[in-house]
């Protein structure tokens, strides 16, 4: 369960990880700013943010199989499509659509819930294996998409990235994805004949109007939207903050490889740390860190050794995000409505992912540089760290009255 559920958050990363790669050549082809290219990440982001909560539900209600399994099919046949975009804009608009419905049934939040329904001890490793799979794209896929864009162009490196790396996913879930959700339904099948109920998780936990006015999960929530913001509008400019400061294309792209592999260290090494010490710490420490990258990529031609170390620090850093706002959550509120909550959770997270490229383009395209973007990745990030430093113990569950 956990290989397929990471092969499976792997590729609903690739895109993410591989836009900045093809936000030069898109542009160049029909003219559009860099904002424009940009932009499809943040079209995800909206519908996201919007109809995060909804799919939230589902997972409560129908589990994580039957919510990613079509999501990934759908996934790659829409970035094989994109293959096929003629430079008109409704087109472009159009894609991205279709592709946020695959991301909402594919997005961290089912991921997280399958690690979470089904572990209790051991949780935190468990949810950096399964979302190692963000790292192992931002590893591989600006390596393997700037390879594929060389010898093949633009075009058929989408088709490639959706027929290989989707194919790859597909089958691993169709074969291996069983979680705590479906081995509820089998318990609930057995016991009344349908296993239909309001959730499929009978666990203590908040209710959602209790997490919504919860002050920690507060906390969580803006921590989140923060390093959500800033972290992932780097990935996505990346590529041409790194070429701008004279590296080559190849080099670049290899510079992603550290920082990919640094995340998967990253994720497991935190996994054993949130397993054995608070969260909090834990999670604000390793996202203070991340304010280092951002000191080293604005400084005016840092020498290569710093910037490689620098992307191995943010790789380790921000590879963990996603798993310390799932385990917090689920630490914070019960897995009694987890799947709901973290689509609340989940549409800041689309919300900073949105927000993050799109200024990351409009900060290039008014300045003509990115520094004023990296300067506020420092206060952001350190700003990210001090509320989760500040939450309080999470409570615990299992203890007698708890709901």
């Amino acid at each position: 369960m956990v290989l397929a559920a990471m092969i499976g958050f792997s590729f609903t990363s690739v895109i993410t990880a591989a836009m900045g790669l093809f936000i030069g050549p898109i542009s160049r082809e029909f003219g559009w700013s860099i904002t424009l290219a940009s932009s499809g990440v943040s079209i995800t982001a909206v519908l996201t943010f919007l109809f995060s909560p909804l799919f939230g539900l589902f997972i409560d209600k129908w589990g994580v199989r039957r919510m990613a399994l079509p999501g990934l099919v759908l996934k790659a046949g829409v970035i094989a499509s994109l293959s096929l975009l003629t430079g008109a804009v409704w087109q472009w608009f159009a894609v991205w659509i279709a592709y946020s419905v695959a991301a909402l049934m594919t997005k961290s939040t089912v991921w997280t819930a399958s690690a979470n329904s089904t572990f209790q001890a051991g949780r935190g490793l468990a949810l950096g294996l399964v979302l190692s799979g963000s790292a192992l794209a931002q590893a591989f896929t600006p390596l393997i998409s700037e390879y594929l864009i060389r010898h093949h162009g633009w075009r058929m490196a989408f088709v490639w990235l959706a027929a290989g790396w989707g194919s790859l996913a597909i089958g691993t879930c169709l074969f291996w994805l069983r979680d705590g959700y479906e081995l509820s339904r089998k318990a609930r099948r057995e016991q009344d004949g349908t296993g239909a109920s309001e959730s499929l998780l009978d666990v203590p936990g908040l209710t959602v109007g209790e997490a919504l006015r919860d002050g920690a999960v507060i906390r969580i929530a803006i921590s989140t939207f923060l390093v959500m913001m800033v972290t992932i509008g780097l990935v996505v400019h990346q590529f041409r903050i790194l070429t701008g400061a004279g590296f080559s294309a190849q080099t670049a792209a290899l510079a992603a490889l550290p920082a990919g592999l640094a995340g998967i260290a990253g994720k497991l090494i935190t996994g054993w740390l949130l397993d054995r010490y608070p969260a909090r710490w834990v999670g604000g420490l390793t996202i203070g860190a991340t304010a280092v990258t951002f000191l080293i990529l604005v400084w005016p031609q840092a020498p290569v050794w710093t910037v490689v170390a620098a992307l191995i620090v943010n790789g380790y850093a921000s590879g963990t995000k996603l798993q310390i706002v799932g385990y917090v959550t689920a630490a914070y509120t019960g897995m009694r409505k987890f799947g709901t909550i973290f689509g609340f959770m989940a549409s800041l997270i689309a919300a900073g992912s949105g927000l993050g490229p799109l200024l990351g383009g409009w900060i290039f395209d008014t300045w003509h540089s990115y520094a004023p973007g990296l300067w506020a990745g420092v206060v952001l990030t350190l700003v990210s760290a001090g509320l989760l430093l500040g939450l309080p113990p999470y409570p615990d569950w299992k203890a007698p009255g708890r709901s």
